[in-house]
């Protein structure tokens, strides 16, 4: 199926309506647009084809936007890279690319960079084939090197749907990103809101009190946040921003308590579960139980099927177990041979199809033959008011097979100790999944850039 390019779309409906805002500058639809053409006129020029890699080593902005943009307009397969990873690991995400744009594209002269609107009226079309490969993401690394996912136009296009139907889509949606755009979790917001012709706020990175400010000053209605992020806009004194109706969180488990805070301090959560392989968004809270506290992960996205298979192989079920993951926004390329995504995730669904992810079936600690999952015991660890982060993994033991191990970074001027958080996780988790041993840290916990932990790194502390 071939639509209409979702850009030419946007720019012939709502031209003069702001497309995107940075620190930088902005950008409306009509202006986004003739970037984009020219983008794409000079990305031919230099040799890239329909169907060809192009790799965007650029920071979030319009640069990026402009890239981004180019590249679906001709066809092109772009390939987001994370600057800041080290120069060798960049190269080996683009060792496929037939072109690696690390400089911004050309910009039209008459193409006006202050914040205010354009009326000018957009110029040309083209379209999206829907089968098409559209983008090619790499996932997160976190228990392993990056792998490469290609999200075709439909994946994209289903999941903004998706998403528009779980959260609302208001005309004047101003949705912020201060997410890495090689991170499937910050792409979708520039590309949702092109499909939507709302508006993308984005910043090149998290800063908590730029990001506090717009929340408070700015008329951000959605805003895309982890765990991490999340607590630290609390601490910096968040609470009851005034135009935000979503702080959608996920990326990983959000500890019950961290909740609680933002419930007290007026934070409208939404959790969300999602993955690579399934353009973002698997399973959201809707807009409408939006503060239940028993909706973890939401019900599944509209036209999305989740089933649980309770030992990893075989027909899906719905006891404890695999996380299953079928429909539109599933890559074409990731359904194992009975047709599910098998996610490697261990969840459970309850009678109303609410998702509770538990971890991955990877990272499941076993110790003297019980299954313990790091998860569970972070957020017991982590709901300790001296606790500001902490990680579990499992170390090899003569007696245990496997002990349970945490990582424990304290808050500032905090003096908890092993005695006493050994305790707190004594009174809410069962002895073989309390941790036999503890190493505090006194720096961050070494995250990826959507904030979820590199457990890969933490093997040898």
């Amino acid at each position: 199926m071939v639509v209409e390019a979702w850009l030419a779309r946007a720019a012939a409906a709502r031209g003069g309506h702001l497309a995107l805002e940075t620190p930088s500058g902005s950008w409306s639809y009509a202006e986004l647009l003739a970037a984009a053409q020219a983008g794409a006129a000079e990305l031919r020029s230099r040799g890239a084809e329909p169907g060809s890699r192009v790799a965007i080593a650029l920071p979030p902005g319009l640069a990026f936007a402009q890239a981004l943009h180019a590249c679906l307009l001709l066809g092109v397969v772009a390939v987001p890279v994370d600057v800041r990873a080290p120069a060798r690991e960049r190269e080996r995400l683009a060792r496929d690319a037939a072109l690696v744009l690390d400089e911004p594209l050309s910009v039209p002269r008459s193409q006006p960079r202050s914040r205010g609107p354009s009326s000018a009226p957009p110029a040309g079309a083209a379209s999206h084939d829907l089968d098409a490969v559209a983008l090619v993401i790499h996932t997160s690394g976190t228990t392993a090197a990056p792998r490469s996912v290609e999200l075709s136009y439909g994946n994209v296009l289903w999941s903004a749907l998706g998403s528009a139907v779980a959260l609302g889509s208001p005309p004047h949606e101003r949705w912020l990103s201060a997410m890495p755009m090689s991170h499937v979790g910050g792409l979708s917001i520039l590309l949702r809101s092109a499909i939507a012709s709302t508006t993308a706020v984005v910043h090149e990175r998290f800063d908590a009190e730029r990001v506090l400010r717009a929340l408070r000053r700015e008329g951000i209605t959605l805003v895309s946040l982890v765990a991490t992020t999340l607590e630290r806009l609390l601490d910096a004194g968040l609470a009851h921003p005034p135009s935000l109706r979503c702080a959608l969180t996920g990326g990983g488990p959000v500890a019950a308590g961290l909740l609680d805070r933002a419930r007290e301090a007026g934070v409208p959560v939404s959790l969300t579960y999602g993955l690579t392989e399934a353009c973002s968004q698997v399973t959201t809270v809707p807009q409408p139980a939006i503060g239940d506290p028993r909706a973890r992960a939401g019900p599944p996205l509209f036209c999305t099927r989740v089933l649980i298979d309770p030992d990893g192989a075989g027909e899906p079920g719905t006891g404890p177990g695999e996380i299953l993951v079928r429909g539109p926004t599933v890559a074409p390329g990731a359904p194992a041979p009975d047709g599910w995504l098998h996610t490697g995730d261990l969840g459970t669904l309850d009678e109303q199809g609410r998702l509770e992810v538990e971890g991955r079936s990877s990272e499941t600690i076993i110790s003297g033959g019980q299954n313990v999952s790091p998860w569970e015991v972070e957020a017991v660890l982590e709901a300790h008011p001296d606790v500001s982060e902490a990680a579990v993994l499992g170390a090899p033991d003569p007696r245990w097979g496997e002990a349970v191990r945490a990582i424990v970074v304290r808050r500032a001027d905090a003096a908890v100790d092993v005695r006493a958080l050994r305790a707190h996780c004594a009174r809410a988790l069962a002895p073989y999944k309390v941790p036999k041993k503890f190493v505090f840290s006194r720096g961050p916990l070494p995250r990826t850039g959507s904030g979820k932990l590199l457990r890969r790194e933490l093997r040898g502390r």
